[in-house]
Formats: C-alpha cells, structure tokens, sequence
C-alpha cells in the first residue's frame, strides 16, 4: 500500500476524484475503474479519462497561479473571444465565490471609463 500511496501522491488530484468515483461504483477491480470513467465525463470512459486530464490542469494551475488569477484569465479571454459582457457578468453573479471576487471580476469586464 506504501507503494500505491507515494505513486497516488504524485499524480495528485485525479487520482483522488477517480478512487471516490470507484468506491461509489460498488464494483471491484477493472470493472470499477470502466464504471468510474465511465461516470465522470460524457462520451463514456473517453471522456472520462479527458476530464481526469482536465482536473489534473486546473488544479496544477490553481497551485501555481491562484484562484484570482485563473478566473480573470478566463473571462477575459471568454470577453476577447465574443461573449457578451452581460452574459459573462449574469454567470458570475452565480458563482460561489466571495463577494470581492464577483467585484474584482465585474470590474475587469466592464472597465470604468476616466
């Protein structure tokens, strides 16, 4: 198990998502792992193994750039991409995220003119 753990560790994240969907499965050995991919994304275990991948980016990313940071690349860049401000800044109104960021957000989006 020592040996298992220390592999776990080093992958991180995934690893942790993937073991408590297995554990949700019911299901034992290679059929758990088919079920828990299959689970945790659309397109069956395709999809769940890019969603892994995807988990594993992001929470790479938040360790190194922060939550702050990632979510005003992000909108920026969904902004530069077409979206509209209105759209963007409705969707940020629903997020569970606190108050100063929904403010910090808003103010990037919509830049006060001087």
């Amino acid at each position: 198990m020592d040996e298992f753990v220390r592999k776990a560790a080093g992958i991180g994240l995934p690893i942790i998502v993937l073991l408590i969907t297995m554990a949700t499965t019911g299901l034992t050995g290679a059929a758990a792992i088919t079920a828990s991919l299959a689970l945790l994304g659309p397109g069956g275990m395709i999809g769940g193994i890019i969603l892994l991948s995807i988990i594993g980016l992001a929470a790479d990313m938040l360790s190194k750039f922060g939550l702050d940071a990632l979510l005003v690349a992000i909108y920026t860049e969904r902004q530069r991409n077409g979206e509209s401000t209105q759209k963007l800044l409705n969707e940020i109104k629903k997020l569970p995220i606190s108050a100063d960021l929904k403010r910090k957000l808003r103010e990037v989006l919509t830049p006060q003119r001087a």
